[in-house]
């Protein structure tokens, strides 16, 4: 039988609601093992003796040219197979490889086992979003996958507060074993716990059709998506959204502690705190308020994220000129309110804009394109131009590296009103969501 026979599971409200706290779950082990070398960037700097540079690349193009690369072909075998499986052997994946990061002793084998890593975690969202999309109807899809994505806040938070007290009391490379063994667990967990549903049960058929089509090659999906201008402008806006919070992400941490004096311990005790709750609250309320607003008015869906980030920029500029890691830490809390706020109706707008049959490749292209500027691009960034600045500025050289963002969060704000403007015109998007 294939996959798209597979019948939709009967499932009440509160299995839905299970199968995508789990799915989120799994994300957060997901996010945690893609952010703690950020967490754990100053010690594995000195032991390793590594530039900013090889520590931007370890957090940022290293691990998201596998991540993106891979992301596309289990994207493609995710239409055609069952997705339950496709997760949860990511999910084991992925988990041995930040496991062997505890085992490196050179920037080479750092850097190759964090490919592994990204190799692994290509086979965790793309199914998860067609997964959920088919568990929730599209009016319901912006909260779904908000739930889901509170998995980037909640891994970045207990990333920074297990691995930070873990390497600060055991040393950088005893917290990668540690964080390393959980995914085995939740592998089996999905693998026993969530079922397969039936691809677009929840959706219309197209005009005149009485099922849905059959997925399509990766050059129809890749044509498809890029042919259509709203999936590009929201591709793109996302990209630099997330340049901006990768960014944020993996130099947050070396920045507390190098200029503004705080400790790995004071990091993993409040700045996890601020990075988890607040992270949360925006993820979560971007995806409602969306789901909201966005039945009355499409563009809110480019809107919501365009007022976020102007709103961030004032503290952007508090963050460089606090004068303790206090005043630095309260205000580095709304970025990170905030910088979240792209992601979930991001995902409900390419969810619901393309066929169910296209559903898991879209959303593999949509990472493609987000994390080759955000996760590939951000980290470097920063690290590069902290490192051009060294000279003349010491530990300080990472003041320099986040002024230079702020010109890049403007662009994103622009790209978000661009995509508001398309969006306002989508048909598609028109007839599944109002």
């Amino acid at each position: 039988m294939s996959v798209d026979a597979v019948q939709a599971p009967k499932v009440t409200g509160s299995y839905r609601y299970l199968v995508v706290w789990l799915l989120a779950v799994v994300y957060t082990l997901n996010f945690l093992d893609r952010q703690i070398v950020s967490i754990l960037a100053e010690p594995i700097r000195e032991d390793l003796n590594l530039t900013d540079t090889q520590l931007g690349m370890l957090g940022g193009i290293v691990f998201a040219l596998f991540y993106t690369g891979f992301g596309i072909p289990v994207g493609w075998l995710a239409d055609r197979a069952r997705r339950v499986w496709i997760i949860s052997g990511a999910c084991a994946l992925w988990s041995l490889f930040t496991a062997l990061c505890g085992t490196a002793t050179n920037f080479v084998q750092l850097a190759l086992y964090r490919m592994g890593v990204g190799i692994g975690e290509a086979g965790g969202s793309p199914p998860s979003y067609s997964l959920i999309s088919d568990y929730f109807k599209p009016e319901e899809r912006g909260t779904a996958l908000a739930i889901y994505s509170l998995g980037v806040p909640a891994g970045s938070m207990f990333g920074a507060a297990f691995g930070g007290w873990i390497a600060a009391e055991h040393g950088w490379r005893t917290a990668f074993f540690v964080m390393g063994v959980p995914g085995i667990i939740l592998a089996l967990a999905v693998l026993f716990i969530v079922r397969e549903p039936k691809r677009g049960g929840l959706d219309a058929f197209a005009e005149g059709k009485d099922s849905h089509d059959a997925a399509p090659s990766i050059v129809t999906a890749f044509a498809g998506f890029f042919s259509n201008r709203t999936l590009v402008l929201t591709a793109l806006a996302a990209g630099l959204s997330a340049f901006v919070g990768y960014a944020a992400l993996t130099w947050n941490p070396p920045f507390l502690m190098r200029v503004k004096g705080m400790s790995l311990t004071q990091v993993a005790a409040y700045y996890s705190l601020v990075l988890g709750i607040t992270g949360m609250i925006g993820t979560f309320g971007a995806g409602w308020l969306v789901d909201k607003l966005g039945a009355k008015d499409r563009r809110w869906f480019a809107w919501v994220p365009a007022i976020a980030f102007a709103i961030t920029i004032p503290f952007w500029v508090g963050l460089l000129y606090a004068p303790t890691w206090q005043v630095a830490l309260a205000c580095m809390a709304v970025p990170a309110l905030l910088n979240n706020c792209y992601l979930a109706p991001a995902l409900a707008v390419v969810q619901n804009a393309v066929a169910p049959n296209r559903r898991t490749i879209s959303g593999a292209i949509l990472l493609f394109v987000l994390n080759l500027i955000g996760l590939g691009i951000g980290p470097v960034y920063v690290g590069r131009i902290s490192d051009m600045a060294k000279a003349e500025h010491g530990d300080n050289s990472l003041v320099v590296g986040f002024t230079w963002l702020i010109p890049v969060i403007v662009v994103t704000i622009l790209a978000h009103l661009l995509s508001a403007w398309s969006i306002s015109r989508d048909k598609r998007l028109a007839a599944a969501i109002g």
